[in-house]
């Protein structure tokens, strides 16, 4: 059985104070790159559904929920299926005909509709406690380094973490105007979220949990160039992230030393951004860069004419509409890991993973690699860590893994030479205190963030008590670690790390 997740009440709309900085110049004598795009035939899979040319979310597991052509809620899966998606029988109000939808996690989205704001997790649709602080108008979203999500609005700049939507405030005035947003590192290299507003890029960085200093900088433009649209590439081993900027002439990229150029072989009209890969459409084609091979790609007999972005996700594949047709495209068909997403901060020792193979032909061999070791493994599982005598999948130890920053691939080897290979950067952080208690540590949480929605009284799972959630714990960590509760928005990383440790350290009372 799974957690019924439901939207707490708790809620509420408050200021974030803030520091507004000059403008900080820059050298406009840049780094020039010049990049000869490889052509390749991308792998199509049509959408089994006419989709609408409005925003969609690409789930990094495969799939992802999107508005189609008659403005229903749809979720799609790679494979051809539908995925469940019903409205959750606590809502008070129904879905009216789909505008728009944007990431909010790794498996969640916002949904925007003609009645309000819902959010897409688990199957349901679940009417949040503060969607009637902020109705119809979402630009774009983006999700920081530390957990944050931000919603840029017509009304405003707004931050949901912890179940709290706030607004951020310059000298008591909104943040209006904006027309992209992006999460990238800061110029002081701390997570951050940039954005265009008034024709100016602008960035916000955390100095708590309640005052941001904002740095409005000048981007190194050419004369007569202006900024258009952001995306962010996110981090890597040795890399936390980059900024991309699409401006009316070229591209600007910003990472650890600075801005650079770069100039494709035609004038870039849009661009997404997700996980390590960038999607670029230009006058008459549809290019990828692909941050970890540091390679520029061109798709075949893609990107002319009638053309929409709809969503990307972290594995290299983009869902676009062209010519009125919904289809997904990738430079290969790569396997999706189930119990590992791109960015996750891991604590325990032990951990599930499991890689689906992409459709098609099955492959001859398939291996994990991580650091300089490749584990080979069977189907049709396909498991990190094997599985035990009666079937079920054992768990991969990572406990001879120093603390940092680690890459888990997986290579799906075939018969004619190929492979197609799938890699998740993720952050390993080991169990460094004693054991934590559920009355000292982990009750203020429930009573904080679950208690609204997982009570004897609600449609959720009941977790009333110290004995339910001992009871529950597994299923209670795999949630919040996949981040898809709880319900009414991300839980800090630090509040998941603590979950996870009193469950991996014995769950004491």
């Amino acid at each position: 059985m799974r957690i019924h997740p439901r939207a707490s009440a708790s809620a509420v709309l408050s200021l974030l104070s803030l520091v507004v900085l000059g403008a900080c110049g820059e050298d406009r004598s840049l780094p020039l790159d010049k990049p000869e795009p490889t052509p390749f035939q991308p792998v199509q899979v049509p959408a089994v559904t006419a989709l609408a040319p409005v925003s969609g979310f690409a789930d990094q597991a495969g799939g992802g929920v999107f508005a189609t052509a008659s403005r229903e809620l749809v979720r799609l899966r790679l494979d051809g299926t539908y995925g469940a998606l019903e409205p959750h029988p606590d809502n008070e109000v129904a879905a009216g005909g789909i505008l728009g939808v944007f990431r909010l996690g790794p498996h969640s989205a916002l949904v925007e509709t003609q009645t309000g704001l819902f959010m897409a997790e688990s199957g349901w649709l679940i009417a949040p406690p503060w969607r009637d602080a902020l109705g119809q108008g979402v630009i774009a979203t983006a999700q920081s380094a530390d957990g944050a999500v931000w919603l840029a609005h017509t009304r405003g700049l707004f931050r949901l973490q912890e179940g709290t939507l706030a607004e951020l405030k310059v000298d008591g005035v909104s943040v209006k105007a904006i027309t992209s947003l992006a999460a990238a590192p800061s110029p002081e290299n701390l997570p951050g979220v940039w954005f265009l507003h008034d024709g100016g890029l602008s960035v916000a960085v955390a100095l708590s949990t309640t005052h941001y200093r904002v740095h409005t900088t000048s981007a190194p433009l050419a004369e007569g160039e202006s900024l258009q649209a952001l995306a962010g590439i996110g981090p890597a081993v040795g890399t936390a992230g980059e900024l991309w900027a699409l401006t009316n002439q070229s591209l600007l990229r910003r990472g650890k030393d600075g801005w650079r150029r770069v100039e494709l072989p035609e004038k870039p009209q849009r661009l997404m951004g997700s996980g390590r890969f960038l999607w670029v459409k230009t006058g008459g084609s549809l290019l990828q860069y692909d941050a970890d091979a540091n390679v520029w790609r061109a798709a075949k007999d893609a990107g002319a004419g009638d053309f929409h972005f709809i969503a990307a996700d972290e594995s290299g594949s983009v869902w676009v509409q062209q010519g009125g047709v919904s289809v997904a495209l990738s430079h290969v068909l790569v396997p999706r890991l189930r119990g590992l997403y791109q960015g996750m901060q891991l604590v325990n020792d032990g951990l599930v993973v499991r890689a689906v193979m992409p459709p098609g032909g099955a492959p001859e061999s398939v291996v994990y690699q991580l650091g300089n070791s490749e584990i080979p493994t069977e189907g049709p599982d396909y498991s990190l860590g094997g599985l035990e005598a009666d079937g079920t999948h054992r768990a991969y130890s990572f406990a001879s893994l120093e603390a940092g920053r680690y890459v888990l691939s997986v290579v799906a080897r075939y018969a004619d030479g190929s492979e197609a290979r799938r890699s998740v950067p993720f952050d390993y952080a080991p169990l460094a205190s004693g054991p934590l208690s559920w009355d000292k540590d982990i009750r203020p949480i429930h009573e904080a963030r679950c208690r609204n929605c997982h009570n004897s009284s609600s449609a959720a799972r009941s977790l009333d008590s110290y004995e339910l959630w001992r009871a529950n714990a597994p299923i209670i960590t795999e949630a919040v670690r996949d981040q898809r509760m709880p319900a009414d928005g991300p839980m800090d990383p630090e509040l998941i790390s603590r979950i996870q440790r009193w469950a991996s350290s014995g769950a004491r009372p």
